[in-house]
């Protein structure tokens, strides 16, 4: 059994490393090691998460893939959400949570004599797990529906001046596409989401042709 990290935050000004050492500690708890890091700086309503799946390719039947809280993994609709579950049950990857107690068990391996628990207790996490995943989109939808009634409050109020813009992260953005990395690199190399790089890109191109 190999324990494979995964580490998303939403934006690249959040820090998809925050969580390392407490999944290390939680892993030490049972005697285990984590194998491998996937930090991610993605938003959780998508799929287009390459280190996701980067993780889920480098994984064998009974690997776990662990997270800090589910809504790492889970901020998905409905049919995205199946998808990777049908991912996830094709691969054989079992799912910790340290925000969901029942998959814990998973951490001391299977003991022998005992399938009749584990599989019940495998049941119940599995039915636990589309709950909290519902629980999460559902938190996602809320925050976005508030979120835009704020920004239109706001317009009608003439006091919503848009999102600011990070130049420091543009500007290393910038830089290191001029040198020639490619957008994932690029995203790679300054900690940031493949979709800001791209951004900064189309503003690159037409930037320059207005030049």
């Amino acid at each position: 059994m190999m324990i494979r990290a995964y580490l998303r935050a939403s934006t690249a000004e959040q820090d998809a490393n925050r969580a390392k050492a407490d999944l290390d500690e939680f892993a030490k708890q049972y005697g285990q090691r984590i194998a491998s890091y996937y930090p991610e700086n993605e938003s959780g309503a998508t799929l287009k998460r390459p280190e996701l799946f980067r993780l889920l390719s480098d994984c064998q039947p009974g690997d776990v893939l662990l997270v800090e809280q589910v809504d790492r993994l889970a901020r998905l609709n409905e049919a995205d959400w199946a998808k990777l579950r049908a991912e996830l049950s094709a691969k054989g990857v079992l799912v910790v949570a340290l925000d969901l107690p029942t998959s814990h068990q998973v951490m001391q391996g299977t003991k022998a004599g005992d399938d009749f628990t584990r599989r019940m207790l495998g049941a119940v996490n599995d039915m636990l797990l589309d709950m909290l995943a519902a629980v999460a989109r559902k938190d996602y939808e809320d925050r976005r529906r508030r979120q835009a009634q704020g920004i239109e409050k706001a317009k009608a109020d003439g006091a919503y001046k848009g999102r600011k813009t990070n130049t420091e992260l543009h500007d290393r953005i910038k830089k290191a596409l001029v040198a020639g990395h490619t957008v994932r690199q690029v995203a790679h190399l300054v900690g940031c989401s493949t979709e800001t790089v791209q951004r900064v890109r189309k503003l690159m191109a037409q930037a320059a042709g207005q030049a």
